[in-house]
């Protein structure tokens, strides 16, 4: 399949370094280390999830290793992410740490989590990791259409992913058209705005037309958008709800009234203001 397409089964997005990015993956951000964070990526597992996103900055990813053990599914049925966290100086030494809390060989996507010091500097690091198969895909989050081009400049590879804030209210029409025009796919992280999208007259008005719950209609969006989504819980029945976006789809109607939610003005940057 070419990069950038979405498999015939709406699952995956096929990324430039061939590799395949599940459409939907479990969030663990905020998710305290031990049996919270086991029991959610359990769950998510048993309900058909197949990535599970994590990040050094978490403190979580022995919990994760955990449950991909206990889950008893192969390593090779379930995509993990990791991210560098750039307090840190050597993205290479870190991927190594990562995995061993983890408890695996080789991670699937390893991200740049957010530009602190600059766009470039942690990149050759990450093309490093690549090379020695710590990671079979890497790439960044947070990142603004400058900062992508600035490391496609510096680097030998571009970024896979960009994994940015994006739903609906934060639709970054610039930043998505950047990363497609550059081959590299926007991830969504946050599609719910932490639960307070879900209020939304608008989102709860096209949830009530389609039969779905908003948070369904929410990830629907993304997914229309070929924008694989990155969705956080720790309860067990909204992890299964949310896990059901497949099998129904949007109106253009509905997809427009979604769209009309943006509030960034289509921006082309990651994120309206910096915690770095």
């Amino acid at each position: 399949m070419t990069a950038g397409a979405v498999t015939a089964d709406g699952r995956a997005r096929v990324l430039a370094d061939g590799n395949q990015l599940p459409m939907l993956g479990l969030g663990v951000w905020q998710v305290p280390s031990g049996p919270e964070c086991v029991n959610a990526v359990r769950w998510a597992l048993e309900s058909g999830y197949r990535h599970i996103d994590t990040a050094q900055a978490y403190g979580n990813e022995e919990s994760v290793g955990t449950a991909l053990r206990e889950s008893g599914l192969p390593r090779e049925h379930v995509f993990i992410t990791t991210k560098f966290y750039p307090g840190n100086d050597d993205p290479v030494a870190e991927a190594g740490h990562s995995l061993r809390r983890l408890g695996v060989d080789q991670v699937d996507l390893y991200l740049v989590h957010w530009p602190q010091g600059g766009a470039t500097w942690a990149w050759p690091g990450m093309e490093r990791v690549r090379e020695l198969g710590l990671a079979r895909s890497v790439g960044v989050s947070n990142f603004s259409a400058r900062e992508l081009d600035e490391v496609i400049a510096a680097g030998t590879i571009a970024p896979a992913v960009n994994q940015v804030q994006f739903s609906a209210p934060e639709y970054r029409r610039k930043l998505l058209d950047a990363c497609t025009q550059r081959n590299i796919a926007l991830e969504a992280y946050s599609p719910l705005g932490t639960g307070q999208h879900l209020s939304s007259t608008t989102v709860k008005r096209v949830a009530q037309r389609v039969g779905r719950t908003p948070a369904q209609v929410l990830l629907r969006w993304c997914l229309q958008h070929d924008v694989p989504v990155i969705s956080k819980s720790t309860h067990r029945e909204r992890i299964g709800a949310n896990a059901q976006i497949f099998d129904f789809a949007l109106s253009a109607e509905d997809m427009a009234e979604l769209d009309a939610l943006d509030r960034t003005h289509g921006t082309d940057r990651a994120l309206e203001s910096t915690w770095w």
